[in-house]
């Protein structure tokens, strides 16, 4: 419209009488009018443009642009993280939100596919691109072993077990496929690895650790991290966070810091230790973590002598932040700001001011929305928390979607969906499960060990609750939070079905889940296979005092071995008392939680490959020796750190 004004202003000037005044008055308003013009471009032209939309510019400048335009509503809606339940498309468009996650199970629908996941997410991604400036939320969720809560996963063996591999390069293969089988459902961030020592196998998380060694957690932290973001850039500057690309993920350091050291091995408990000794044991791998470019770090639940780490500015802010310079995101865990109180949650506001005080970035609140939004504000406005704490924060959670290319690429898309559990990723599970065994006895019968089992036989007889049970050998956090029981929730093999699939149709495979002696005669049988283990467990729910085999697990011990030449496979997130039925066993196998390869346990069992796993914690005598580790002044272990017995695979 304004060009056709300028034009009809221009033919009125032409048919002024055009002596010399009128000829020097046109030139004028020409020059008035060009310059309006002009400027009007430029105000145009610059209303389109948008730094912190633009990919060329550094992130550090998109993300102080962004950071100038933002208003204190739109701030703390980005610090908020919800659970999927209570996320919707409106939810996070009106309230401005800046993440939602899956957690304990929480899915699409029943046995949903890769296409389901990816329209659920950007479902809820269209509500945040529809806010007033766009900020795509981050979705994030548990992936310790794998992409654990989708159907028909690949599913890895818990760290305790790839700890026993020592096969660096492996874990790191791992960690992209694991990205890759996240992004195949349209998820960009996980919360993994684990990164914790655990000095007490009571401790129900044990098994997401990966060793009782600071040294061999480090070693593992810094190569699953470059496999779940992708390897850092060299001459990148320390603690700046990084994500290679669409086939990577932001990842999660958890639980800073010293979770793994707690007393007894309660979980979310105390950590009892000076500042030495938490710096050396616990800490070396967040060091490692921040190195490789985390992208963010998870706060624990429990307490330093006595102080909540949710609350913990010293460590959090002044170390972690300051003194390791680590640039990504800070995170609590599930309802961590309320879990500083005693009962949980009645002083949520001062909670919420001194986690936020103490270093917290992003709260996983996951459902206490309206709270957390009302006490926030109103901690700001009475300059309980600065507005410089705010900044920082939101600063930091904006160069991590940056970083990752959210901004650019914030709706997933079908390219991916054929990744998941996928065959590649399963040979490569079926790999890790192998090399993740530990050989503890093997006996010898007439010269000859008994391992590797002989395939060539008329009848084998196998027995245990773990023996035929998909969801046994996968363990906590697999399709729910507390694991699953039985064959139908996910793909994969059990033992049973790769020991009848290794030894063909022509042999005779007879199993008892829990045999009676009037089931086993040792005249009828080769040799039995015993495969027993704990029930599945997440967390609190599996810290044990005692550290026994469940029952029926010993008793099937007794009754088969007690008949005929037999090996014991244990199922296990951690070492069990196995002193009183070493003598019977013939051989005896940590097989850990191996996850949804079975065939990964025969391949060595009957050897086409030979054992090579190594103890990558300390295996008691009893429990009175805890808490034990390699390295104490008083070490009497029944099997050393670093024990493993190896065999040679048939030629």
């Amino acid at each position: 419209m304004m060009t056709m004004d300028i034009d009809s202003d221009l033919r009125n000037i032409a048919v002024w009488h055009c002596d010399r005044k009128r000829e020097m008055e046109f030139r004028m308003v020409f020059a008035v009018v060009l310059l309006s013009v002009s400027c009007w471009i430029c105000v145009v032209s610059d209303s389109h443009y948008v730094k912190y939309k633009d990919s060329s510019q550094h992130v550090e400048a998109r993300v102080e642009d962004l950071l100038a335009r933002m208003t204190v509503a739109e701030k703390v809606g980005q610090m908020a993280q919800i659970y999927r339940s209570i996320a919707s498309e409106s939810v996070i468009k009106k309230y401005l939100l800046g993440s939602v996650l899956s957690g304990g199970g929480s899915v699409p629908k029943s046995k949903a596919t890769p296409r389901d996941w990816v329209d659920m997410i950007n479902g809820l991604q269209k509500g945040a691109l529809e806010t007033r400036l766009g900020i795509p939320m981050i979705y994030g969720i548990d992936a310790v072993h794998g992409q654990i809560y989708a159907y028909k996963a690949t599913i890895f063996p818990h760290n305790i077990g790839l700890g026993a591999t020592r096969d660096l390069k492996l874990v790191e293969k791992i960690g992209a496929a694991t990205a890759l089988e996240v992004r195949a459902t349209g998820i960009p961030y996980v919360f993994a690895p684990t990164v914790a020592v655990c000095r007490n196998p009571r401790w129900g998380r044990c098994y997401e650790s990966y060793s009782e060694n600071p040294k061999l957690v480090q070693a593992m932290t810094a190569m699953i991290i470059p496999g779940l973001q992708g390897r850092i850039p060299k001459g990148s500057s320390k603690g700046v966070p990084y994500v290679a690309g669409k086939n990577n993920v932001a990842a999660c350091a958890k639980h800073f810091v010293g979770d793994g050291g707690t007393e007894n091995g309660t979980n979310q408990g105390n950590t009892m230790i000076d500042r030495k000794g938490l710096l050396s044991i616990h800490m070396p791998p967040y060091r490692n973590a921040v190195l490789e470019g985390v992208s963010t770090v998870m706060i624990s639940y429990s307490s330093w002598n006595f102080v909540k780490m949710h609350s913990n500015q010293d460590l959090i802010t002044n170390y972690l932040k300051k003194k390791l310079k680590f640039n990504g995101f800070v995170i609590t865990d599930w309802e961590g700001v309320d879990q500083q109180t005693n009962p949980q949650g009645i002083h949520y506001k001062s909670s919420l001011e001194t986690s936020i005080n103490a270093g917290i970035d992003m709260v996983m609140l996951p459902f206490n929305l309206t709270m957390y939004l009302k006490d926030i504000k109103s901690l700001i406005k009475e300059k309980r928390i600065p507005m410089s704490r705010i900044n920082d924060a939101v600063r930091r959670i904006l160069r991590v979607k940056f970083t990752m290319g959210l901004f650019e690429y914030p709706l997933a898309d079908y390219n991916l969906t054929h990744e998941l559990g996928s065959k590649k990723h399963q040979e490569l599970a079926r790999e890790a499960v192998r090399k993740s065994l530990v050989l503890l006895k093997n006996k010898r019968h007439d010269g000859k060990p008994f391992l590797p089992l002989q395939k060539k036989v008329n009848k084998i007889f196998v027995a245990g609750t773990h023996a035929n049970n998909i969801g046994f050998q996968c363990g906590g956090w697999t399709i729910n939070w507390q694991g699953f029981n039985g064959n139908k929730d996910t793909s994969g093999a059990s033992i049973l079905k790769a020991i009848k699939n290794t030894i063909g149709s022509k042999r005779k495979v007879v199993f008892k889940e829990n045999p009676k002696p009037h089931d086993i005669s040792s005249n009828k049988y080769a040799y039995g296979i015993v495969v027993v283990g704990e029930l599945p467990y997440a967390e609190t729910f599996g810290d044990s005092v005692n550290l026994t085999i469940p029952e029926p697990g010993p008793s099937v011990i007794k009754n088969v071995c007690s008949k005929m030449k037999c090996i014991v496979i244990l199922i296990s997130g951690r070492p069990l008392v196995i002193k009183p039925y070493i003598k019977m066993i013939d051989a005896l196998v940590a097989a850990w939680l191996p996850g949804t390869e079975g065939h990964g346990v025969t391949d060595v069992l009957f050897g086409d490959y030979g054992f090579s796993g190594k103890l990558s914690r300390t295996w008691f005598k009893s429990v009175e020796q805890l808490p034990m580790n390699v390295g104490d002044i008083h070490y009497d272990p029944l099997f050393p750190f670093g024990f493993g017995l190896t065999t040679k695979p048939k030629m």
